[in-house]
């Protein structure tokens, strides 16, 4: 067994992890630990952090392969910066606050044929972008597809969590028999333990498009059905990877050639609200958060007690 560390659980509004990143509430959790909304006390903005459980070498390991991942792209959200003080280890990363693709389809069922073309769209962009940066993804779902809040106008989709981001056709990160990524998502050569290509993510993409346009997730899909989006889905597919789209960018040339219309999707909300004021601030810090009313009164009510302490010791002559 790798060797663990323990870990003390974070407490809300009460740690600043070396310095700078201020945890202020949980907003999520995962297999490497929990999501934490934070104040980022250097470049004073709000941001996302993960903090690692329990530190197995393989967690580790995980973390250290993200935390390398610096892709920027309107479509993605990957890491821009790291801490690690006592047992507590995070990834900072940009605060995306309207939940995910999962929880959209959840929620709302199969999306309407404009909604889920734009999101494909949007998520083959994002590939692009990491694909051209050399890197395989290796785990494109909904949960990890994450969403601007934008309330009702067009959702803003955001590919995440890069865990098991590896570099293209890197046998390094090939485990076989076993497989990296989520069942049901993967391509089959990516399921038999292939190297990391391209092509592997594009299946994924498929496997999303089709869950969004049934509601229903890869164990259940069956047929494609009658779509405006089915000569995508169709090609994206492919069992055999040789005959499968061969880019990101040659699945976005046929999309942008179907018939697709207008968005009429359900509205993408805030479902993280407000930030909690943190229990204790610095001077200068989080501006947004203080009550300068409070500190008047109470500076005010300050001066009338030294001022009725100076005519009862007799010093106010």
């Amino acid at each position: 067994m790798p060797e663990v560390a323990p870990t003390r659980a974070p407490t809300r509004g009460s740690v600043v992890v070396a310095g700078r990143y201020r945890l202020l509430d949980q907003v999520g959790s995962g297999g490497m630990g929990s999501v934490w909304r934070a104040w980022d006390e250097r470049t004073r903005c709000l941001v996302a952090v993960k903090v690692l459980g329990r530190h197995s070498s393989a967690l580790l390991a995980r973390f250290v392969r993200e935390q390398a991942v610096r892709v920027r792209h309107p479509h993605v959200v990957a890491p821009h910066g790291w801490a690690a003080e006592d047992d507590l280890v995070v990834l900072a990363m940009e605060l995306v606050a309207g939940g995910s693709v999962a929880d959209l389809v959840r929620e709302h069922g199969p999306l309407d044929a404009g909604t889920a073309g734009l999101l494909v769209e949007q998520l083959l962009m994002g590939l692009a972008a990491v694909h051209g940066a050399g890197l395989v993804h290796r785990d494109v779902k909904p949960a990890n597809l994450l969403l601007e809040a934008t309330g009702d106008d067009a959702p803003h989709l955001r590919l995440g969590d890069f865990g098991v981001a590896a570099p293209i056709a890197d046998r390094r990160f090939t485990t076989v028999p076993g497989a990296i990524g989520t069942d049901g998502y993967m391509a089959p050569e990516q399921a038999r333990g292939a190297p990391p290509e391209p092509s592997q993510d594009l299946y994924a993409v498929g496997r999303v498009a089709l869950e969004l346009i049934t509601g229903l997730p890869p164990s259940r899909q069956g047929p494609i059905p009658s779509h405006p989006l089915r000569p995508l889905v169709e090609r994206l597919l492919v069992a055999d990877p040789e005959q499968r789209l061969a880019s990101a960018d040659a699945a976005l040339r046929l999309l942008r050639r179907l018939p697709r219309p207008e968005p009429a999707g359900p509205p993408v909300p805030d479902r993280l609200g407000p930030a909690p004021h943190p229990r204790r601030t610095t001077w200068g810090r989080f501006p947004a958060d203080v009550d300068w009313v409070g500190w008047a009164a109470a500076l005010g009510l300050a001066g009338v007690v030294v001022g009725c302490l100076c005519v009862l010791l007799g010093w106010s002559s």
